[in-house]
């Protein structure tokens, strides 16, 4: 679908241009690190503002498999108008981080198939696959957790976090964060979890950036939470650090699991925060 659409813009254009934006130092620095963005991420935002909503074009543009492409169609994309299909043949060809990131953020959460994806993809073997199933898990810890088994969330963690791949790593344990800040009767479980497991403990954050480890404040902060209704500077259920994100992000709120350290390594976006 490489055609030019009704405002008179084709892919091969958009390519060009994305082209043009390039960064070399940019994509050396996200390839080190298991990603491969080379376009700023803020300037995909405005030319999606210029766009704005063009389905077709995002089809076109997520057909050529580029990464820049493919992330700009994700925001120029109609979410209601994907199947369930095609969603989940999304998620397993496009193995590039950030692209999986938007698109289950940007793109499934808005679907009317996301609780059906959610429930698949948490039990999918391929661990990609079930981090893109426990971000939406984490979504509906904060946003509904009603008719989740939260104990058996915690059990699955509790089994499995240890030793699995670092990206499903990552994603569980932001669930078992989202179930500790917010349900206050199986905080001491979930704190006890984190402690025994120290997934992430030894993880290496600059001076002045978040620690990953899900325990890194947690006990102020829930103490504090108990005592009276905490007021922090992020409010449970927006990322943490989401307003300040490096990657041009900023202008859209997003909840679920923390990016794992692909393209994000500098400031991990947990949900740990410090007592205020």
């Amino acid at each position: 679908m490489a055609g030019t659409t009704s405002t008179g813009t084709s892919v091969e254009e958009l390519l060009a241009e994305l082209a043009g934006l390039e960064d070399p130092r940019a994509r050396e620095v996200n390839e080190r690190h298991g990603d491969d963005p080379g376009v700023n991420l803020a300037k995909l935002r405005a030319i999606s503002k210029r766009l704005k909503t063009q389905h077709e074009l995002a089809l076109g543009l997520w057909s050529t498999g580029d990464t820049a492409a493919r992330s700009l169609a994700l925001l120029v994309c109609r979410p209601k108008a994907l199947g369930r299909a095609e969603l989940d043949e999304m998620l397993r060809e496009s193995r590039a981080p950030k692209v999986q990131d938007w698109l289950v953020n940007y793109v499934v959460k808005k679907s009317p198939y996301a609780e059906e994806l959610r429930v698949a993809w948490l039990v999918d073997p391929d661990p990609v696959v079930a981090s893109a199933g426990w971000a939406l898990t984490s979504e509906h810890v904060v946003k509904a957790p009603e008719g989740l088994d939260l104990n058996g969330l915690l059990e699955v963690i509790e089994a499995e976090m240890k030793h699995a791949p670092e990206r499903l790593q990552w994603a569980m344990n932001s669930c078992l964060a989202q179930i500790g800040i917010g349900h206050a009767g199986l905080r001491s479980r979930a704190l006890e979890i984190g402690e025994r497991l120290q997934v992430l403990k030894d993880y290496p954050t600059p001076p002045g950036c978040t620690f990953p480890f899900a325990l890194f404040g947690s006990t102020r902060w829930c103490a504090g939470r108990t005592a009276r209704t905490p007021s922090p500077s992020v409010p449970p259920g927006k990322r943490w650090g989401s307003s300040h994100a490096s990657d041009g992000t900023a202008g859209r709120s997003r909840t679920g699991p923390a990016a794992p350290p692909h393209g994000q390594h500098r400031r991990w976006q947990g949900q740990w925060p410090e007592a205020p």
